[in-house]
């Protein structure tokens, strides 16, 4: 019977100090909240020169675990579903700048995602969830012929649809989703009277919420949502929109 060649890989030293570190973290020896050891400490610990220590607490917050701010000690991060989408923004971009097709695969899940968010809005929103809606609608319609403000004010109105539901995941997949097509945003106010339509259309999916029917309310997005897509395209790629 041939024997598989198994060959044991030299791993660097930064990969060591990070898993030690990970480990410290994972273990709860670590806990959210506490300062890491200093640098020298570290050194002093693992027996390794300062490159390495940097390299590997580097690592850590890429991954989110550790926050580094410039003149203090790092300190251990409560990991969040937010924090833990935040990483794949790079990634996620750079996906959707190198294919149409995986843009109009965020635009399809991102309609699948609303439709049940404004469900559950519809279905348990409350007075006061009704009113931030229509604050934020208020705001929105404050930054007419500010396209920045206005696509700001529309991002906050669709995260706010997701925070109804008291599910931080949800609302933390909804913020991930906005930022990457955000990207992708086009400036509003080349058609015109567009913005008004928006208004409009917010107007109504909030009229739905507060009367709790969750029904006209997935239709009422998924017409808004249908529309607006089209606002959502690579530079120089922007499709003409006649409704």
């Amino acid at each position: 019977m041939a024997i598989q060649s198994e060959p044991i890989v030299r791993r660097k030293l930064s990969d060591e100090v990070f898993a030690r570190l990970k480990a410290l973290i994972e273990t709860g020896e670590l806990q959210p909240g506490d300062e890491m050891p200093s640098e020298r400490m570290l050194m002093e610990r693992f027996q390794v020169g300062r490159p390495a220590i940097r390299e590997a607490m580097q690592a850590l917050a890429n991954m989110g675990l550790i926050e580094i701010s410039h003149g203090e000690r790092a300190k251990v991060l409560q990991p969040t579903a937010q924090s833990l989408l935040k990483q794949m923004d790079v990634a996620a971009k750079i996906m959707l700048s190198a294919s149409s097709d995986s843009l109009e695969h965020l635009k399809n899940a991102r309609i699948f995602f609303e439709r049940g968010m404004v469900r559950e809005a519809a279905s348990r929103g409350s007075p006061a969830d009704v009113a931030a809606l229509e604050e934020t609608l208020k705001r929105q319609r404050a930054a007419l012929g500010d396209s920045d403000a206005f696509i700001a004010a529309d991002m906050a109105f669709h995260g706010r649809i997701a925070q109804i539901s008291g599910n931080p995941i949800f609302s933390a997949v909804s913020e991930a989703m906005l930022g990457w097509l955000k990207e992708y945003h086009t400036e509003m106010l080349i058609w015109t009277g567009k913005e008004n339509v928006t208004l409009s259309e917010h107007a109504e999916i909030i009229d739905c919420i507060r009367r709790g029917n969750p029904d006209e309310a997935e239709q009422a997005m998924i017409k808004h949502l249908e529309r607006s897509r089209a606002l959502y395209a690579p530079k120089g790629k922007v499709e003409s929109q006649s409704a």
